[in-house]
This record gives structure tokens, C-alpha cells and sequence, in this order.
């Protein structure tokens, strides 16, 4: 990809019709899905997964990924690892983590500059979490690592992911987030509520407990040296900030007022999903903390191209050097790494 002097445009393959012949912005897409068709091949042998059950967009194809990149405008994608499965052992966990890794990075050296990518990490075991890191950040050449909003019910900011979290600290590390379904839904469903897609409306919430209990436990006072990023836009995070500045003195531990403006104001918010229109996340968070993301493949591409980039384009919210830094700069900024990918 370009360095980071070369920012604003670049003509990119495929993009004649969608670009009318006019420069496009060189984006950097900060959430872009990715199972491993190893790591999917292995699973079904060891009998983790069912391979009807796999939703569709968990047969990831880098062709197929290049070419909405290239209709987009999307300079480089930040794969963020799926590995959808309750694994027996740590050993094979970090078998299923090694697979993943091994897969991200023929991707990424098969397409020079287009590719890079998070390390997945299962929090709930703290030996596994850290080999990751190691293999993963030391390695492999990852820019973070990818973790899930909750694991087993243990929202991130919880005490007992301090040990992983303290290695992270050490290495100043990026801790991209994703959501899943809420505790206690049953395993494989995704519908709590007959009709309505899990990711609709539960995703969201919990990426707002997340990031609540984050700030109870002042997690970013705690481990100053992380970047932790937000999915869609921090879920619900930005419209309830006035209701955590009012009520959370009722939290365990309570909730400072002015703990809630610092946190919003230091998490890192992408815009998958699409977002609702930026007002409400300015107002509590500086436009230099928004990254662009895509949530393809899970998010299809008519909705992207058709709805969420023309939404992005036309939001009265940002200026246009602000919306420069949320499709290319922000994420540089955030990560040098990128442009030298």
C-alpha cells in the first residue's frame, strides 16, 4: 500500500463503474472478516463444527475479498480472525489458533500490500491467550489482536484477563473487539427472539457491556499502553453515556462521571454495521478515533456500496478532512504498521 505521505487517493483496479473516473480514497478497512477455509476443513475433521450450521460468509475466498476491496476502494483490509467453535483442549485451541495464523499470513504474502491481521485470542484461557501473543504479534508480523466482547459470560475488563491484558500493556498493543450472542442464549442460535437476528440488536448490547464494565474497571487507567477498538460504532455505548454519567454510582465499582468522558474519548470506534448517522458518537468521541470498517463479508456488499458508504459519505457530522481520516489516516495513525504492510 502507498505510505502514509500518499494518503488521500489512488486509482485502484475494478473501480471504473463505481468511481465514475474519479480518484478514489485509498481506504483501510479495519473490520473484515475472515475463517480460515484450513482452519473450517480442520474443524469439520475433528468434528467441531457442522458445517450446515456455518453461516455463508464462513467460507472466505481472497479473490473474492480483493474484488469488493477493489469495487469499495479499499486499499487494505485488517482481517479480524472467526474461529467458531468450543474447542476440548488448550492444546487444540492453540492448534485451531496456529492454523488461522498460518492461513492469515499465505493471504497477506500472496497479496502484497492488500492484507493484514489481528491475532485471535480466547481470553478464558490465559496459557493459550499468551502463546497467541507471542506467536501472533512477535512472529508473524500481526498489528493486535482480535478478542470477543465476553467470554462464558466474563465481559472484558474483568479481573481475571489482567494477566493477558498486562503482556498487551507491554507491548502497547491494539485490542480490537468483536460481539457475539448474550450469555445464556443457546448454543448455535441466532435468533433469541423468534425473527430477529441475533446481530441486530444483542451484538450491539454487548459491545455496550463490554465496554461499561471496561470503563467500571478503568481498564484503560489500568493498561494506559492498549488501544482498544469498538465495533459498530461502540454499540449503544455513545447514546447511554449521559445515563452512565447519572446512574453509575449504582455500579460495582462505582463509575465516576469523568471516568465515562475519559474512556468514550480514548476507545477507538469503527464504523461496520452501517453506523447511524456520527452526531451523537462526536459528540462524546474526537473524529480521530473513528476507523473505517466494512464488516464484509458478514455484512454483504450491496449493503455496504449501496447504503452504509453513501450514508458515511453524505453524514453532515464530518468535515472532509475528518472523513479522510476515517476512511485512510486514523487507522495509520493508530497503526504505523499499515503502511509499510
Amino acid at each position: 500500500m502507498p505510505d502514509s505521505t500518499s494518503t488521500s487517493e489512488l486509482h485502484l483496479p475494478g473501480l471504473a463503474a463505481a468511481a465514475a473516473g474519479h480518484a478514489v480514497q485509498a481506504k483501510i478497512d479495519m473490520h473484515h472478516h475472515f475463517c480460515a477455509p484450513e482452519w473450517r476443513e480442520w474443524a469439520e475433521r475433528h468434528g467441531l463444527v457442522n458445517p450446515r450450521q456455518l453461516p455463508p460468509w464462513a467460507r472466505f475466498d481472497a479473490e473474492d475479498s480483493i474484488r469488493f476491496m477493489d469495487r469499495v476502494g479499499i486499499a487494505t483490509a485488517v482481517l479480524k480472525p472467526m474461529l467458531p467453535a468450543k474447542y476440548h483442549s488448550s492444546a487444540q485451541l492453540r492448534e485451531a489458533i496456529n492454523i488461522t495464523l498460518l492461513s492469515m499470513l499465505e493471504v497477506a504474502n500472496s497479496h502484497p500490500g492488500r492484507f493484514s491481521f489481528y491475532v485471535p485470542l480466547f481470553l478464558e484461557d490465559a496459557e493459550a491467550s499468551s502463546w497467541a501473543v507471542r506467536r501472533g504479534l512477535g512472529q508473524f508480523g500481526a498489528v493486535g489482536v482480535n478478542v470477543t466482547a465476553n467470554h462464558g459470560g466474563v465481559y472484558l475488563g474483568d479481573p481475571s484477563y489482567d494477566r493477558v491484558f498486562h503482556e498487551l500493556d507491554d507491548l502497547g498493543a491494539v485490542v480490537d473487539t468483536h460481539p457475539h450472542n448474550l450469555p445464556g442464549s443457546p448454543p448455535g442460535t441466532a435468533t433469541a427472539v423468534p425473527g430477529i437476528p441475533n446481530f441486530m440488536c444483542d451484538f450491539l448490547l454487548d459491545t455496550t457491556r463490554a465496554a461499561v464494565n471496561m470503563i467500571s474497571r478503568r481498564t484503560l487507567d489500568r493498561f494506559p499502553n492498549i488501544k482498544v477498538i469498538l465495533p459498530h460504532a461502540g454499540g449503544f455505548l455513545p447514546y447511554i453515556a449521559p445515563r452512565i454519567q447519572a446512574l453509575g454510582r449504582f455500579c460495582d465499582p462505582a463509575v465516576d462521571p469523568g471516568a465515562v468522558r475519559d474512556h468514550l474519548r480514548r476507545f477507538y470506534y469503527d464504523t461496520a454495521g452501517p453506523m447511524a448517522p456520527a452526531a451523537t458518537l462526536l459528540a462524546h468521541v474526537p473524529a480521530e478515533h473513528v476507523l473505517f470498517g466494512t464488516d464484509w463479508p458478514a455484512a454483504p456488499a450491496d449493503t455496504v456500496v449501496d447504503f452504509a458508504l453513501p450514508a458515511l459519505d453524505a453524514d453532515p457530522a464530518f468535515t472532509p478532512e475528518q472523513l479522510t481520516g476515517v476512511y485512510h489516516d486514523n487507522a495509520l495513525s493508530l497503526i504505523p504498521q499499515l503502511a509499510t504492510v
